[in-house]
């Protein structure tokens, strides 16, 4: 199988990519399936654990997921899974077993709530980063890693070895690359202006996947904005409002990653990510005070341990 063919395999809406959330490191935020139990607890600890001071007891943990519907089974084994990749340690305080967040953890969340909770929409005017890659063939691995974590993170294809993305990515990019260890291997550059022989819509229809995109917004308006999401919007129940919370961060975990936020310029008229944000944000604002005051409540360990 050649470089194309295993790139291929990785574009946005692939079962390895967009709905999947693929893995190229260790701890990043498109590193597990959204809906999947490593998923759910992932975000979970990025929405709450951080808020109960790093650390929480091992049953409270538990208890809470199995509010969202999940088995305590596949908890501890996401758990594991966690553990062994550096985003939870096993802590005990006063007598009680518990997981605490690693440094390289908080990191990574807070620069996943910078690409989730914010808005991105790029201008024409705000220029572009250029990446350039060269991998020897005999380290087809690692150049396969590195296309793949490019695509992951909303980089278009210009030509082999060449991606572009908005500039206002460039610093988040390079630090994506120095955590994943490919950073030695890219040269970034800044440029003021694209001149293409295209117009710009047609140049990045080329270079970007605009249509699978576009399905991973339209999925998401179709899941959550029906008569049941908006029961869910409007929080019966402090644990409905927990549940909603959880579901909706997770589902919506990976598409800003994807999707780059390029200018309105260079997108279909009937783009529907812009609905999709707004409808993001709505849920998000109407849930996240009363789902962070039932956790609170929900916690039977004091952060102290006492």
């Amino acid at each position: 199988m050649g470089d194309d063919d295993l790139l291929r395999q990785t574009r946005v809406g692939d079962e390895d990519l967009g709905r999947s959330g693929g893995s190229v490191h260790g701890l990043d935020d498109f590193d597990a399936r959204p809906g999947s139990i490593t998923s759910l607890l992932r975000t979970f600890v990025g929405l709450h654990v951080r808020k109960l001071g790093g650390w929480i007891a091992v049953a409270d943990l538990v208890g809470l997921l199995q509010d969202a519907g999940l088995t305590t089974t596949g908890v501890r084994s996401a758990v594991s899974r966690a553990k062994a990749k550096g985003l939870l340690t096993a802590e005990a305080r006063g007598g009680t077993s518990g997981y605490t967040l690693t440094d390289r953890a908080v990191g990574m969340l807070e620069r996943g709530d910078a690409t989730i909770f914010s808005r991105r929409r790029h201008a024409v005017e705000d220029g572009w980063c250029l990446l350039s890659y060269s991998v020897p063939e005999g380290m087809r691995p690692v150049r396969y890693r590195l296309r793949r974590l490019l695509a992951q993170l909303g980089c278009g294809t210009v030509a082999d070895g060449l991606c572009i993305a908005p500039h206002r990515l460039a610093d988040a990019l390079e630090s994506h690359l120095e955590d994943a260890g490919l950073r030695e291997w890219v040269s970034v550059f800044d440029s003021a202006e694209l001149r293409s022989g295209e117009r710009l819509a047609s140049a990045c229809a080329l270079w970007w996947d605009l249509e699978a995109t576009a399905a991973l917004h339209r999925d998401f308006l179709e899941r959550f904005s029906g008569a049941g999401a908006a029961g869910g919007m409007e929080a019966r129940s402090g644990r409905d409002a927990f549940v909603s919370q959880l579901r909706v961060v997770d589902a919506w975990r990976p598409i800003p990653y994807l999707d780059p936020g390029l200018p309105l310029e260079a997108l279909p008229s009937d783009w529907p990510g812009d609905a999709a944000a707004d409808l993001f944000a709505e849920i998000i604002a109407r849930v996240s005070q009363p789902a962070a005051e039932y956790v609170a409540c929900a916690v039977t360990v004091p952060i102290s341990g006492e």
